[in-house]
């Protein structure tokens, strides 16, 4: 997600960014495995002792582990993510196929993915930055066409919307709804 709001500040096509994602992810899948090779055959990777611990092995580990066989070892994505999945490409496709006048009003996959990837915040300053473009578009078409660009990175890199809010809240001692805590373990 870092990478397309890279593009999108620096103007890059759609179409090359992901082109781009495509040749960086096939690299990754032959120079990972290579440099992992390497660094094991090398060296002692993960013993407590060693020059290289690898204290993050263990919860990488885990994770795979749960990817694959779930919490209960039964399947490990729940049933729906393909349907999810097979939707996102459908609205693609309508957006890809439809007139302009039309594919405008369908939604953006990408778009409605960000703030279960980013977080919430970035889901309020994306709404706060189209509100004020519309309002501007409405009020000065021709101011918004020439600086949209500049006040839109500056919004999206500054991520500076949502923090007077939760400043506020945090003074307040106002507790999100759901909370994670990370503490020790209690067995030994």
């Amino acid at each position: 997600m870092q990478d397309f709001k890279t593009g999108y500040l620096t103007m890059s096509s759609a179409k090359s960014m992901f082109i781009s994602q495509l040749v960086g992810t096939a690299m990754g899948c032959v120079i990972a495995p290579l440099t992992f090779w390497l660094f094991w055959t090398a060296f002692d990777i993960g013993s407590p002792d060693g020059p290289y611990k690898a204290p993050n092995a263990v919860i990488f580990r885990e994770m795979a582990i749960l990817g694959i066989e779930g919490f209960s070892g039964a399947q490990a994505l729940p049933g729906y993510v393909l349907w999810f999945f097979l939707a996102a490409l459908v609205l693609n496709l309508l957006r890809d196929v439809t007139p302009k006048k039309i594919s405008q009003f369908i939604p953006i996959p990408m778009a409605m993915a960000v703030p279960f990837y980013i977080g919430a915040y970035f889901a309020i300053d994306m709404f706060v930055g189209t509100m004020i473009l519309f309002i501007w578009e409405r009020l000065n078409r021709k101011g918004a066409e020439d600086y949209a660009g500049a006040v839109a990175s500056g919004l999206i890199c500054g991520d500076g919307i949502w923090t007077i809010p939760s400043a506020i809240l945090s003074i307040f001692k106002v507790n999100p709804p759901i909370c994670m805590y990370f503490g020790p373990s209690l067995s030994s």
